[in-house]
Order: structure tokens, then sequence, then C-alpha cells
């Protein structure tokens, strides 16, 4: 690990900038996490839209080897998911703890039990520590990522996001993640109402993108093959609305041509989906064709693609002690 920990390290020499910060989770006062920023007081036991407050609730720990390569490794991704979200998708394959809050193994953490967490994840051989949805979650997070290195953590931090996240807030995070995984899900501002209940995503998600491309840069990798640093994007094919995603991949093609995306295949009916025909089916091949054949044609050659027979292979059921078959728990 010791390449590793030299990588974490600020080359400046000096010391991090984060270092001497008061605690992030002081700003829960009046929280502006996210763009909603709801105002309210979540030390006082307030809730905005995510319906969380002061603690973490973390439903599920563990090394996970589902993700896009870089990712997962050959060990798996340390995966840590929260309850809660800033978006209501329809759509949501983790809708029992987006959404539903119902999950039997949900724990209440504070940031030095999350820390634990990640140490934890570490000792069982995790190659990151991936925080799943950690948006409405941003400064809990980063108060237990300080205190985790504080205690040794020496792997990658992978901020695995919505997409919908605050600019300002990512700035003031800046040198505690390594990894930005976030997804672009819609450049169209009417679907992304209807099916995400939020109106002004278009507007926030290109700014998102090249803060966090300004922090990290494209994805690198190591000698295995497992990512250290950068950003990998994932989109999302909705069914029927093909422009879409065309628009997503040209924004990203804008951006850098050399960013890595994960166009992603597995879109299934889940949740409330099929309240909305239009969205009430799976993915035909042929859509999924045409986005890839797009990719190219806009000039991003780093791309991952999935086959259709995954649409359901990684749904999670989290109302199981092992959400994922493939789970190993740390």
């Amino acid at each position: 690990m010791g390449a590793m920990s030299k990588e974490l390290n600020n080359k400046g020499g000096g010391p991090e900038p984060w270092s001497n910060q008061p605690l992030f989770s002081a700003q829960l006062e009046n929280c502006a996490c996210c763009p909603r920023r709801c105002g309210v007081n979540r030390l006082a036991g307030e809730t905005g839209f995510c319906c969380i407050g002061d603690r973490v609730l973390l439903c599920h720990a563990g090394l996970h080897h589902g993700e896009e390569p870089p990712i997962s490794g050959v060990r798996g991704s340390g995966t840590l998911f929260f309850a809660g979200c800033n978006l209501a998708c329809v759509f949501c394959q983790n809708y029992q703890i987006s959404q539903q809050f119902n999950v039997r193994h949900t724990q209440a953490l504070t940031t030095d039990q999350l820390a634990s967490e990640m140490l934890c994840l570490q000792d069982a051989g995790a190659h990151n520590i991936n925080l799943v949805s950690p948006t409405h979650v941003a400064w809990q997070t980063a108060d237990a990522i300080v205190a985790s290195r504080r205690r040794g953590l020496d792997i990658p931090i992978v901020y695995n996001s919505n997409g919908y996240d605050s600019v300002d807030v990512l700035r003031q995070i800046r040198g505690l993640v390594q990894i930005y995984l976030p997804d672009i899900k819609y450049l169209d501002n009417t679907l992304a109402n209807r099916y995400s209940g939020v109106a002004d995503y278009a507007e926030v998600i290109p700014a998102v993108l090249r803060e966090m491309l300004d922090q990290v840069g494209t994805l690198e990798v190591d000698r295995r093959g497992v990512a250290i640093r950068g950003v990998l994007v994932r989109h999302l094919v909705l069914p029927g609305h093909l422009d879409n995603s065309r628009r997503c991949l040209r924004v990203l093609a804008d951006l850098d041509p050399n960013i890595h995306v994960s166009i992603m295949s597995q879109y299934s009916p889940q949740f409330r989906a099929r309240l909305f025909p239009e969205i009430g089916r799976r993915l035909t091949a042929r859509e999924y064709r045409a986005i890839t054949d797009y990719a190219l044609l806009v000039g991003l050659e780093n791309a991952f693609i999935q086959k259709l027979a995954s649409q359901e292979a990684w749904l999670p059921d989290f109302d199981q002690e092992q959400p994922f078959d493939a789970d190993v728990i740390g």
C-alpha cells in the first residue's frame, strides 16, 4: 500500500487543505449540502427532502464485485450504501433504502463509527471505499474520511453520486475524494422533473462534471487495471428516450473526449416505473446499440458497455443481510 499512500498525500508537502478544517457536519445547522438547499437544521433533528438528520443511516457495508472493472478490481469495492437520497427516481433499483426506509439492517452511525466501517473494509481487502449516494450526507462522510485517514486509511475514496451535487460542496471537500463516479441522468429537465422530481438537473450536471474533472482529472489505473484517481461517469439509457442519452454523451465528449463513461443497459422498470407507460418496459438491444454507436461517433472511445442479459443480474434486496449475491461482507 506504500505507493497508494504516496498517491493520496498532498504533493506540495504541506498540510492538507482540510487538515485544520472545523467539522464539516457543523454546516448541517442550515443545510445546503445539495442544490435543493433545504435550509433545515439537521443538527436539531429537522429533515429536508432527503429525510435524513445528522446521523448517517448505513444500510449495507461490504465488498462489491458488480461495479465497473476499474472500481471492483479483483478483491471488490468497499461499498457503503446510505439510506435517503436527494432525488426521487421512480425507477430507482435501490428504492428500499433511498425512499422507503423499511430495511431491517439499517444502522444510525456517528462519524467515528462510519470511519471504523471504512477501516474494516480496508482490512477486508477492498481496493477503495465506495460511498454510494453520498450527496445528502456529504458533510458527515467528509468528517468520517478525515477521521479514517488519521487512523490509517490509505486506499482511494470513491464518491458514487447521482450527479445532482453542489459545486460549492465539492470544492469544500476537494482533496478528500480521489475517484468520482457520478451519474449523468438527464440533459432534459422535463424528464428530470417527471422521473426524478427535480426541475434543474440539466443546468446543474455540466458544472458538477467540470468541477470533478478539475479536481481529479480523467481516470488513472494502476498496473492491475484498478482505479487510483479520476472521473468515471455513468449513464443509464432509458427506453424510449434516446435523444436524452445522445445529449448526455455529447456533453461528455465536449467536456473531454478522453473521459471514461459507463453506458449502462441494465434498466428495468423497478419501483414505480410501471406507472409511467413509456418507461414501463426493458431497454431493447436496438436502442442500446444506437447509443453505443453514438458514443463512438462523438469520439468517446473510453466507454464501458454491458450485455442486455445483465439487466437484473445485480438488482439488490436490501431486506437481506447480503443484498448482492456475490458480496463478501467486511
